[in-house]
């Protein structure tokens, strides 16, 4: 096994310095990749099975092939990987606002997501995806769609943002907007670190015909428990 702690990129942005760790957890003897932005972890590869089931969930009741995907937010890359483990999948682009992120997957210093950005289906693109949803006329170099789902793990919860900027799309409004994303009979899925949230299944609920929010459990292998995120399901 490799050393015990390196620190495989660090770089300050506009957000705070964001940092790329790999660790051993002494308690499981396996190497972790985690982010760090400012003082908050962002992400764990101990802790991917909700974002693995934001792909699955998300693409389940896609009834097409030749599926046009976008992600918003890249992060570790599970739930992009996840996207192109389904066979139906034509294209995936993901978008990115950090383009120290994206840079991580170029330079292949995630091993569990190996092939990510060599596989030729994948684009990456460097922007803000709030902008993206927003925008009637995004710029020329943002892809447009329409797309059969739209996917997005950004912030921690629809009420505990990365950034104050985030919380139009979160309204009924700003889903109006990214709904214009979807083609017929589309998806959107959003991953949460908190509990289904009832205001927020209802405002789903105002734009989209069906929304459904899924408790994704998992084992916890710190605390020997359990613990869950919550996927939305809105078509």
């Amino acid at each position: 096994m490799s050393s015990r702690f390196e620190e495989l990129a660090w770089r300050e942005t506009p957000m705070g310095a964001i940092s790329l760790r790999r660790r051993v957890e002494p308690s499981l003897r396996v190497e972790v990749y985690e982010v760090k932005l400012g003082d908050e972890f962002l992400m764990s590869s101990l802790f991917v099975t909700g974002e693995v089931e934001l792909a699955r969930l998300g693409l389940r009741d896609v009834a097409a092939d030749g599926l046009d995907v976008l992600v918003g937010g890249l992060g570790l890359g599970y739930t992009a990987r996840a996207v192109l483990d389904d066979a139906r999948v034509r294209s995936l682009v993901v978008v990115e606002a950090l383009d120290e992120v994206i840079d991580w997957h170029v330079r292949e210093l995630l091993p569990p997501v190996a092939g990510l950005t060599s596989d030729p289906r994948t684009r990456l693109v460097h922007g803000d995806f709030f902008d993206l949803a927003a925008s009637h006329q995004p710029p020329d170099e943002w892809p447009t769609g329409p797309f059969h789902a739209v996917l997005v793990d950004i912030d921690h919860t629809p009420h505990h943002l990365l950034h104050p900027s985030h919380a139009g799309l979160y309204t009924p409004a700003g889903l109006r907007r990214l709904r214009r994303r979807l083609r017929a009979g589309g998806v959107f899925a959003l991953w949460s670190d908190d509990p289904p949230d009832a205001s927020f299944l209802s405002v789903t609920e105002e734009v989209f015909d069906r929304a459904t929010a899924h408790v994704v459990t998992f084992p916890n292998p710190l605390t020997g428990g359990t613990s869950a995120n919550t996927v939305y399901v809105a078509r």
